[in-house]
């Protein structure tokens, strides 16, 4: 375990920021998602998230509201990843991006799912140092760019990849160039991801979390995905109120989704979307 001050810059840094949040809510009294393994890498790690936060609000709103949506968001993931290994127990799962997360330790795959973790060579280190290791579990230290770590995944299963909070931080030409390594690479599988459309890109996205980190690609109409990977098929684009949990919003914050989610340019502003191939 490390107790050092960890000082990450830029999109790195959002990392913590989800983190912190999963550890926080997970104290709850009635917590969105149990999440220990969260609560006790934070309790190594040398960063405050009160200290760094430079969002709209106060504090105590976004302790509440973004501990919220950090949660229901992976909880989130989490049911869609147990739904695709429930059907697919012999599966591969690859998440990119994985950042702090603690999503193979809260799901446990059976050993037959081999399960790959990606992220930057010295976020894998430090989760190396913060997360035991497993059976049928692999870590891959590696930009996302350099994807010739696929060579060593096994290619003939069904295949899901996992990019929460990630393809935002890509431009388009690193987002079609890891959906079609993937989609190439497995016989068939799942694709899910969460991204914003160009609007937030282009006005909210370049100081995220007061982190410096920038938005470079979003997603308009999930049907464009296919001018970047042609097989790719829609499964499903989820509305906030279709989030797990999402009854735990505040009241007003549901009235405010609800009618976002009237106009398709604001209800996809932030959303999940599914694709099968």
């Amino acid at each position: 375990m490390t107790n050092n001050n960890i000082q990450f810059t830029k999109e790195k840094e959002t990392m913590l920021m989800t983190l912190s949040g999963r550890a926080l809510q997970s104290q709850w009294q009635d917590p969105i998602l149990h999440d220990p393994w969260a609560e006790e890498a934070m309790r190594h790690i040398n960063y405050n998230i009160k200290e760094q936060y430079h969002g709209v609000g106060s504090w105590s709103m976004w302790e509440a509201i973004g501990c919220t949506i950090i949660a229901t968001r992976a909880a989130t993931f989490d049911l869609l990843t147990n739904q695709f290994l429930a059907e697919h127990p012999d599966a591969v799962v690859i998440q990119v991006g994985c950042g702090m997360d603690s999503r193979v330790f809260r799901i446990n795959p059976p050993v037959n799912v081999q399960w790959f973790d990606v992220d930057y060579p010295d976020v894998i280190d430090l989760r190396r140092q913060l997360f035991p290791a497993r059976e049928s579990y692999h870590q891959v230290g590696a930009p996302l760019e350099d994807l010739s770590w696929l060579q060593d995944v096994p290619r003939d299963r069904p295949g899901l990849l996992i990019a929460e909070g990630v393809l935002h931080y890509l431009s388009e030409r690193e987002v079609k160039g890891l959906l079609n390594s993937v989609v190439s690479h497995f016989p068939g599988g799942q694709v899910i991801f969460d991204i914003c459309n160009s609007m937030i890109v282009k006005r909210a996205g370049t100081n995220v979390g007061g982190t410096g980190a920038t938005y470079k690609w979003g997603l308009d109409d999930p049907g464009d995905i296919r001018m970047l990977e042609p097989k790719l098929e829609l499964v499903k684009e989820y509305k906030p109120s279709e989030l797990v949990l999402f009854s735990r919003f505040p009241l007003w914050w549901q009235t405010l989704y609800k009618i976002q989610e009237v106009f398709p340019t604001l209800r996809r502003m932030e959303r999940m979307v599914a694709y099968q191939y």
